[in-house]
């Protein structure tokens, strides 16, 4: 049983460890999104950390349409950097370990 346990633990720390890098790796991962019409462009990492805008001169005879594609690409962007995110994670901690009680928060 002990033995189980220390092993269970050497586990749990290399799980542990995995995640960590992969949360470093999630900073180079970078997600494209842009309007339909091309004119606004964002790129984003998977751990939602905005790196460019590049907005086309039409738009920004508008505000109103500029701040309109501003949160439609946005919001695309972070919900696809979001589930990269979400798989990443859950791929390196999905480990054949039984979940503790106060084990789930170390896999956020």
């Amino acid at each position: 049983m002990f033995g189980d346990l220390m092993g269970m633990m050497g586990k749990l720390k290399a799980t542990q460890q995995k995640i960590e890098e992969t949360k470093i790796k999630l900073d180079t991962i970078l997600i494209d999104e842009q309007s339909n019409d091309g004119l606004l462009k964002v790129t984003i990492t998977a751990n939602n950390k905005l790196k460019s805008i590049a907005i086309d001169d039409t738009l920004l005879e508008d505000k109103e349409q500029l701040e309109d594609y501003l949160l439609l690409v946005i919001n695309n962007a972070i919900e696809n950097a979001t589930a990269k995110n979400k798989a990443e994670l859950d791929a390196v901690a999905n480990v054949d370990l039984p979940m503790l009680p106060g084990m789930e928060d170390m896999f956020k």
